[in-house]
């Protein structure tokens, strides 16, 4: 549960950075794309702890 928090805390920073740096105007375009795959690497990483917790439930 820790690391998930840990995780879901650092996709919201990358955010936040992503936001800032689009709103400068003048962000570094590389800076920018590292920054939002960095972004949807901790997405996934999230996606598969939350799956991890909830149990499989055969219907």
């Amino acid at each position: 549960m820790r690391r998930l928090e840990l995780l879901r805390v650092e996709h919201r920073d990358l955010d936040s950075a992503i936001a800032a740096l689009a709103a400068a105007g003048g962000g570094d375009q590389m800076q920018i794309a590292r920054l939002k795959k960095r972004k949807l690497r901790l997405r996934d990483e999230i996606a598969v702890l939350e799956d991890a917790l909830v149990p499989d439930i055969i219907a």
